[in-house]
């Protein structure tokens, strides 16, 4: 049997005749060497607890923690390098508290009644100087019922208070009658400002009479309590309108942002650049599927509002039409702006969520008046092209044909299809220069 020397690691030495024979260092612990020959068979290294090699030769990670580690930092590297996931990560839970926060208010405060005073009589002014007292009425005194009804047609006061001519004579034969009309297009609204306007006039009649005014005796006077606009108090008649509004936000801005975003990642747009086609073509090849499937859309939509909802429409049909087809030019060219900004589905989705949809819901007076609001909040509101849209289709819808209002935000909506679609075909012109 052949004798060896101790080895060194990685070292040879002839053997026999000479011929060198690769040696290896004595075995540690989980090595095997064969018997007999003295040649070894396989080595391993003694493996330390939970440790791991390093790729590519690095130095060893080792641990569970620290490999979780390497990963995090991994990602937040990545994380770090991808603007538009750090603007919705943060810049999303400020705006969404922001708009929520000061944009979210249910409650009715210095609610506009106009009075109309038939009768000047010092009693008659007594029976609805508690409008005065209240925070949450703001008189608005007017001298004919003409005025007053055009006002609430246009929805510019929540109500009409009428003290008839002859309330001084029929009060002292104990039969005085003030008539109370309110807006109730929002059934929520109209319902607070009639316990409001119900509670000040009692409470005033009240006060009058502990007083032992000579208008004492207007706690005997009875409130003709009417609803406009919305006879079945029902808040169906004022909120399916308004979802008209978004679906048609939704369909316009969120999916033509959202397609057209694809066609510039994928390079779509860029491969018709090159042929002899003109910017104002491809824009207009692009309007017209999106504002024909909106105005599909507003046709199921009326379609379920009048005959499924059972909502009343008092105005012109044909008006309203015209209408939605300026809003729907609008919102398509609010999503051609933003996937020509994007140009990326994913960040465009989220533009368009956020500066389109959310606003709709939340600023544009869907769920509530926005004179309930801050200041700032309402400039912001009256900024957005669906709150003039949103006015436009109920009060069509719910009042008629109201022309002031009708022509006031028919120009807004004209103005801002303009700037929108201008905007768009400037952008392509940029990108073919």
């Amino acid at each position: 049997m052949s004798r060896t020397a101790a080895p060194k690691a990685n070292s040879t030495v002839a053997e026999g005749e000479g011929t060198p024979v690769s040696r290896t260092a004595a075995p540690k612990a989980n090595s095997t060497v064969a018997e007999g020959e003295g040649t070894p068979v396989s080595r391993t290294a003694a493996p330390k607890a939970n440790g791991t090699v390093a790729r590519g030769g690095g130095t060893p990670v080792s641990g569970f923690g620290s490999r979780v580690a390497a990963l995090t930092r991994k990602e937040t590297r990545q994380l770090l390098r991808d603007p538009s996931s750090i603007a919705i990560g943060v810049l999303l839970p400020i705006i969404l508290i922001l708009i929520f926060g000061f944009g979210l208010s249910l409650d009715v405060k210095n609610a506009p009644l106009a009075v109309v005073m038939e009768d000047s009589s010092p009693t008659a002014m007594d029976a609805v100087a508690g409008l005065q007292l209240t925070p949450y009425i703001s008189p608005v005194m007017l001298g004919s019922m003409h005025d007053a009804e055009l006002l609430m047609r246009e929805r510019r006061v929540d109500g009409i208070v009428r003290v008839p001519g002859d309330f001084s004579r029929r009060l002292a034969a104990g039969d005085a009658r003030i008539q109370l009309l309110v807006h109730g297009a929002d059934a929520g609204r109209a319902s607070i400002v009639l316990r409001y306007a119900s509670a000040a006039l009692q409470q005033n009649a009240q006060r009058l009479a502990d007083r032992g005014q000579p208008g004492a005796r207007i706690g005997a006077v009875s409130l003709e309590q009417r609803l406009w606009f919305n006879t079945a108090n029902t808040s169906t008649w004022y909120l399916v309108p308004g979802l008209i509004v978004l679906i048609m936000t939704l369909v316009g801005a969120f999916l033509t942002a959202l397609v057209m975003a694809r066609e510039w990642e994928r390079g779509t747009l860029e491969a018709l650049f090159v042929t002899p086609v003109r910017p104002i073509e491809i824009l207009l090849a692009k309007i017209i599927p999106y504002f024909a499937v909106g105005m599909v859309g507003l046709a199921l939509c009326l379609l379920a509002a009048r005959f499924l909802f059972e909502v009343p429409m008092v105005g012109s049909l044909a008006l309203l039409v015209l209408c939605a087809m300026l809003y729907m030019l609008v919102a398509v060219g609010i999503g051609l702006v933003i996937s020509a900004v994007t140009r990326n589905q994913f960040l465009a989705s989220q533009v368009a969520l956020l500066a389109s949809f959310l606003p709709s819901l939340m600023l544009s007076g869907f769920l509530f008046d926005l004179r309930n609001v801050p200041a700032v909040v309402r400039v912001v509101g009256q900024a957005l092209p669906a709150t003039h849209f949103m006015e436009l289709i109920r009060t069509l819808f719910l009042a008629g044909d109201v022309w002031p209002l009708v022509l006031r935000n028919g120009a807004i909506l004209i103005a801002y299809a303009v700037l929108l679609l201008g905007v768009a075909r400037a952008m392509t012109r940029k990108t073919l220069d």
